[in-house]
């Protein structure tokens, strides 16, 4: 294990991610509001760690390998989470505990949309706009930009790429060489950040929540700058951009590259696709039962309404967004129960969604196809294809060891929430929204996460984590094979 070349990269990183405080103080200077000094002190004591880090280690510049990928993606997450806690705990208003800081930090990195703050509407903009900024870097994960960058001064990308970005078969590149790769997924995923804050702009948005608000949906990560989230817009127009942003989002972005290439635009790749063409039987069929029970109940005055808001929280509720529009946890609890379980599922392999994406579903459900097919003709052999593809034994066996991991570790999160003495619905959603980075649940964790204790929120912090991690990443660090030479 090449540790000093860990540490310095790990320094470096540090380094490059203390630039994130300091767009947060020149928002504090334009809107003249507070929280300046919070992100000014945060920079520079981030900046000296990672001083620290790098130049003990700054000649060791020995290849990576794919252990090491691992342990640095892992690194990256949790010391940058804990450095993005630097500004909260500064900062006075809000007034966080320490707990709480990281807790928060964790959410907008990890994209998890998980708040324990209340009172969003009268806080400073440098905060607020802070939130979202880590949210924005975190969707995409921060080490693909990270990987543009590094090659530049001397570290290798592949094995850091590869530990990164989610989804069963991790090997395809969209262009030959990795940094290309990267500054193409983030030249995408900025293009769609610009045009999303047009459109909430131009549709009745200030400058200031367009931009936050576009952070937070292309990066399906479901922080707002205020505590009714989009419900304060008030906007069936708001909430129809927010829900097509939304999906785009949940897309595979390689799909995106493929269809917007250098050759032309191509919409047809998109429909040839069997991840995107279930992603939207998914959304279609959520939408259809939660519009018919809102308007079998008849919860709302018109069928314009209710479809509106069934529309909105299927999609943002499934896709792990947890943007609201209305307090879905008051609707009849066969759906937010429906929509929470939905975000198991999440968007599809590659994209900024979180879950278990929707190709390992399609996957899990082919294999179970052929298991039934095996009980009746034991003696046929049967292959799964993807499309007009036939996918190797590795990878249908790779998907079940990842179902059988993330099974174990939500079971083992909700029972410690339990024995820590939370209600069965709060420690069930709490776990699921955690695990599968959608931020809301049911219960006391409904509207946010600052009733629990702290104990119980440094386990959701860990879920977030594994999560974020896809599992696999993380836990492969317990297993003693790892850490043998």
């Amino acid at each position: 294990m090449q540790y000093r070349t860990i540490i310095r990269i790990t320094g470096l990183l540090m380094g490059l991610f203390s630039i994130t405080m300091l767009p947060p103080a020149l928002v504090a200077v334009l809107y003249k509001d507070g929280g300046g000094t919070a992100f000014l002190q945060a920079f520079m004591l981030s900046l000296f760690l990672g001083f620290l880090f790098w130049y003990p280690n700054r000649k060791s510049k020995e290849d990576l390998r794919t252990r090491e990928g691992f342990l640095i993606v892992v690194l990256f997450w949790t010391v940058l989470g804990s450095i993005g806690a630097l500004p909260f705990i500064f900062s006075s208003v809000p007034d966080l505990s320490w707990t709480d800081s990281f807790f928060e930090s964790f959410s907008a990195l990890t994209t998890t949309g998980a708040t324990v703050i209340v009172g969003l509407d009268s806080l400073p903009k440098a905060i607020l706009f802070y939130r979202h900024l880590l949210q924005w870097l975190g969707g995409m994960g921060i080490i693909v930009l990270a990987v543009a960058i590094l090659p530049v001064l001397g570290i290798g990308g592949m094995q850091l790429y590869r530990a990164e970005i989610p989804g069963p078969v991790k090997d395809s590149k969209m262009t030959p060489r990795i940094a290309e790769t990267a500054k193409a997924l983030w030249y995408i995923y900025l293009l769609l950040t610009i045009a999303c804050a047009g459109a909430y702009w131009a549709a009745g948005m200030t400058l200031f929540d367009a931009i936050c608000h576009s952070f937070s949906t292309i990066a399906i990560g479901g922080f707002s700058t205020h505590d009714a989230s989009m419900g304060y817009f008030d906007s069936p127009v708001i909430n129809l951009i927010c829900v097509v942003f939304l999906l785009i989002a949940a897309v595979n972005f390689s799909l995106h590259f493929a269809a917007f290439s250098r050759r032309g635009i191509n919409l047809k790749i998109y429909f040839k696709d069997a991840e995107f063409k279930a992603l939207v039987v998914i959304q279609l069929l959520l939408t259809a039962i939660c519009f018919g029970t809102l308007l079998y109940t008849g919860i709302y005055d018109s069928a314009e309404e209710a479809l509106d808001l069934a529309l909105f929280q299927a999609v943002s509720i499934s896709t792990t967004a947890g943007f609201g529009t209305e307090s879905f946890h008051m609707w009849p609890l066969f759906l937010p129960m429906m929509l929470i379980f939905s975000s198991f599922i999440g968007g599809c392999g590659g994209s900024t969604a979180g879950g278990m994406k929707v190709i390992r579903v399609i996957l899990l459900l082919l294999q179970g196809s052929r298991e039934l097919k095996r009980l009746v003709h034991p003696r046929a052999m049967f292959s799964i294809r993807l499309g007009s593809v036939a996918l190797p034994d590795r990878v249908i066996d790779a998907v079940w060891g990842f179902f059988s991991a993330y099974a174990l570790v939500f079971v083992i999160s909700l029972l410690i929430l339990m024995a820590m003495g939370l209600d069965d619905i709060t420690a069930y959603s709490a776990t699921v929204a955690c695990l599968n980075n959608l931020g809301p649940g049911l219960g006391d964790v409904a509207s946010n996460y600052a009733s629990i204790g702290d104990n119980a929120k440094w386990v959701l912090i860990v879920t977030m984590l594994f999560g974020r991690l896809e599992v696999f990443t993380l836990l492969v660090l317990f297993t003693p094979t790892f850490w043998k030479n």
